[in-house]
Order: structure tokens, then C-alpha cells, then sequence
């Protein structure tokens, strides 16, 4: 399994808790390789992997930064390939513009903490997704969103500041999600206080946003159904 890094979370919270693909690879149980691409690291052959993890990110997909779009470039032979893959907020947002849709800044603004998101009815048929209740609570952050899908994409799941939570490419083993699977409680309170100032800002109360952050089980039930995804098609 590759995870593909697209950035690196603030310092204080790498150093108590680790980084994205510690967090992401927990979730997954399996042995993972690691290609650090914002740093310029080379991505390997599609052909070469098992599956796919793009992670989140601090950079913006909106500025087309020379890495990121070579990264697009190669999830769209990943994909075309049959790889399982599986983008992770900024992941999610990189997989949507490398396959014809659109992101930008959510005109709702801000997403963080814990949030409820509401399954589309097509997740009830969807390998990623199928069997979950129709809504489960789980942890984001975030300023951009897709704000258009990639062409026949299929929406599986939606929140009250981001419609489209959730897709899947059509006949591939393709997942976009813009909430964070990964993230624990504890995780997503560092972020909330290392977002303080901003979130005042712009008029959001990070202490009400704190009191909101809870325990859940599902993100991490979507990790190892994604692992086993992998592994099956492989």
C-alpha cells in the first residue's frame, strides 16, 4: 500500500501524535510505503502498488503548484489503471481536479471538527460505504471543497457545509472523502486550538467547536474496509 503525502501536519501536533501516514497507516493494519511528493519525491509505477492513499494537506489545490499537478497527473493513470486509491480531504479535492472536476474555496467556509454526514443512497450499494446508518459522525478540516464532481462521478455522502463529503469514480475502486478517516478525537482538538485565532477571525467559536469533538468509530471501520478493498482486488 502507498500512502502518498501531500503535506505535513503543524509541528506541536507531529510531534505528540505523529504525522499523516502514521495516523493513516493505523487505520489501514497494513505494511505501508511512504512518497513524500511535495518534497519531491518521485511516485512509483501505478502497475507497482496494491493501493493507493492520498493524504491530506495544508496546501491548497486551488494553486496548482508544479508537485501537485504531477501528482494529478499520475492519479489519473492510477486510476485508469484499476489501482484501489483513495483520496483524503486535500487527496479528495487532487483526485477530483486530476479526473475533470472542479475546487476551490468553500463558499460555506470553514469545516473542522467533528461533523455529522449524511450517506446518499447510493452508498448502501457501494463497497466503501455499504452497510454504514445513514449518518455517522466523523472529523474534518478544511477550507477548500470540490465544488463540482469529476464528470459521472458518483456522490455517496454529504454534510451541512459541503455537499459533496464523498464519490466514487465510476467502475473504478476510486474513493474521494473530504472529512479525515484517519483523525482521533485527541487529533482533531489540536487542530481546532492550533486554528484558534483564525477560526475567531472569521467569526467561528473554537470553544463550542471543541465541546462538539467526540469519540467515533466509523472513520477508522472505513480505513480497514478500504484495506480489505485493496487487498481483494489485488
Amino acid at each position: 500500500m502507498l500512502i502518498v503525502k501531500t503535506g505535513t501536519v503543524r509541528t506541536a501536533l507531529a510531534d505528540a501524535d505523529g504525522d499523516f501516514e502514521d495516523w493513516i497507516a493505523d487505520g489501514l493494519g497494513r505494511p505501508v510505503q511512504v512518497c513524500s511528493v511535495f518534497e519531491g519525491n518521485e511516485l512509483p509505477d501505478p502497475h507497482t502498488t496494491g493501493g493507493v492513499v492520498v493524504t491530506g494537506s495544508a496546501a491548497m489545490v486551488g494553486d496548482r503548484e508544479a508537485w501537485a499537478e504531477r501528482t494529478a497527473d499520475w492519479l489519473r493513470d492510477v486510476v485508469e489503471a484499476g489501482v484501489p486509491t483513495l483520496g483524503i480531504c486535500y487527496g479528495h479535492q487532487l483526485l477530483a481536479h486530476a479526473l475533470g472536476g472542479r475546487v476551490g474555496p468553500n463558499p460555506r467556509g470553514r469545516e473542522i471538527g467533528t461533523i455529522s454526514v449524511t450517506l446518499a443512497d447510493a452508498a448502501a450499494s457501494d463497497p466503501l460505504l455499504a452497510g454504514l446508518p445513514a449518518r455517522i459522525d466523523v472529523h474534518a478540516t478544511h477550507l477548500e471543497s470540490v465544488l463540482e464532481l469529476p464528470p459521472g462521478a458518483q456522490l455517496l455522502a454529504s454534510s451541512t457545509l459541503d455537499p459533496h463529503q464523498a464519490y466514487r469514480v465510476p467502475g473504478r475502486p476510486a474513493w474521494g472523502l473530504q472529512f479525515h478517516p484517519e483523525l482521533t478525537a485527541e487529533i482533531t482538538r489540536g487542530y481546532i486550538e492550533a486554528k484558534r485565532h483564525d477560526m475567531q477571525a472569521e467569526g467561528l467559536n473554537p470553544d463550542h467547536l471543541l465541546a462538539g469533538v467526540r469519540d467515533t468509530r466509523w472513520g477508522g471501520d472505513i480505513m480497514a474496509r478500504f484495506a480489505q478493498l485493496a487487498v481483494n482486488t489485488g
